[in-house]
């Protein structure tokens, strides 16, 4: 008998009829032999709903009670599903983040897990009972109710499976696994069969929503082995896991995309030691993350800086840059929060020279034109206008073979990995 933990997202129970399959998939795992650990995310649209009420009382309400408020949209779902498995005749126990002592530290509407007690959940499983944990949820050393931001469910079930030391961590949603890119711009996209923990990084960190990047994160770190599968059909998902070296590796494995972008820039700043700091600084102070970061060359002792952070917090962080734009020295500060980031994600990059430059012909072929550049050993990311973005992403696709088992897009890796060979 092996543990497995199951997450199942806002979508999949997004209604009770949805959350009676969601049931009865459960009853089917726990009649293999396996026991069983859910996770489960608020119905779908209710966490939305509780913040519009919030910012009608406050248009920039207290975190502490906003957690509060959030982690009500998980407690529903836990105790709806817990209902419907006994009703099928499988014992369940539903528990909040707090009960099964999920702590973390005290940042509100974006915690850390620290800490996880799994002895109540382990007793839960030794009674044969499935144990069904509220996700996105923990409380921190003082008893108070946090929250782990956006996605942070799957994170939740990452962090119970690590702590279980769980056969495989099983994220359901409503695609049928990881694709080489969003199958609504890309027809051609295709579904990989897997994926090692570099890549999803990578592909989560470029913009593809299928998994939280610190879920991923999670997973590498506690070597956590994921499965991404669908909610409504069956099959067999996208396995993540660790690298193996013994395996053909693909040379580029997806195209991401990310339209949560938006671009400031700090003109005609001094070109010294610390301007880096001074302009950077407040903004990481205000607890906003830096994503992409270019600085031009020196002209005349001056100097441009241009980075990239969430759509969100594009007024704020323009509001931070030109309050600060005196003691910056700075002539300007500009932005444009119209822009996306498209990214090529893929192990093979290690050992293939070329890619870039593929790339930009790819991009210039099409006339569109590059803003920003950023790269990893695995990842080349670009900054282009928005309105560029579908024809972008397919020609990219296009120029990789990305449709195909072309040979080198790691073609007998894929097909050995269907055939249950690896």
């Amino acid at each position: 008998m092996s543990l497995i933990v199951q997450k199942f997202g806002g979508t999949s129970v997004g209604s009770t009829e949805r959350i009676a399959a969601v049931a009865s998939r459960i009853k089917r795992t726990r009649e293999e032999g396996h026991d069983v650990v859910v996770v489960v995310s608020a119905m779908s649209g209710e966490t939305d709903r509780l913040i519009r009420f919030a910012r009608e009382i406050d248009p920039d309400p207290s975190p502490r009670e906003l957690d509060v408020l959030l982690a009500t949209g998980e407690q529903v779902t836990i105790a709806l599903l817990s209902m419907s498995l006994l009703r099928l005749g499988c014992d369940a126990r539903s528990y909040t983040g707090g009960q099964v002592l999920i702590r973390t530290d005290t940042a509100h509407t974006k915690a850390r897990i620290t800490r996880i007690d799994e002895s109540r959940i382990r007793e839960e499983l030794g009674r044969s009972r499935v144990v069904v944990v509220a996700g996105f949820q923990g409380v921190d050393l003082d008893g108070n109710i946090t929250t782990l931001g956006r996605g942070g469910s799957d994170t939740t079930a990452v962090a119970l499976a690590a702590a279980l030391d769980a056969h495989e961590c099983q994220i359901f949603t409503d695609v049928d696994g990881v694709y080489t890119a969003d199958p609504r711009i890309e027809p051609q996209a295709r579904r990989l069969p897997f994926l090692v923990y570099e890549e999803m990084l990578e592909l989560a960190g470029g913009g593809a929503k299928v998994l939280q990047i610190r879920a991923v994160e999670f997973a590498s770190k506690y070597d956590v082995r994921l499965r991404v599968l669908s909610s409504f059909d069956e099959g067999e998902g996208t396995l993540i896991m660790p690298d193996d070296d013994s395996m053909e590796q693909p040379l580029i494995s997806g195209v991401a995309y990310s339209r949560d972008e938006a671009k400031l820039t700090v003109l005609g700043v001094p070109d010294k030691p610390g301007i880096a700091y001074r302009t950077l600084g407040p903004i990481s102070d205000a607890n906003i993350e830096v994503d992409m970061i270019v600085q031009n060359v020196s002209r005349d002792g001056n100097t441009d800086m241009t980075f990239t952070v969430h759509r969100n917090d594009f007024e704020r962080a323009m509001d931070i840059l030109r309050a600060n734009c005196r003691d910056m020295a700075a002539r300007e500060v500009i932005g444009d929060d119209r822009i996306v980031k498209i990214s090529l994600v893929g192990v093979g990059m290690r050992s293939h020279a070329g890619i870039a430059s593929r790339m930009f012909k790819a991009l210039a072929d099409e006339g569109i034109n590059i803003q920003m550049i950023s790269t990893s050993e695995i990842k080349i990311s670009v900054v282009t206008d928005e309105r560029y973005l579908e024809l972008a992403v397919r020609a990219l696709h296009s120029e990789f073979g990305l449709g195909s088992d072309q040979a080198e897009n790691g073609g007998p890796r894929v097909r050995e990995l269907q055939a249950g060979r690896a």
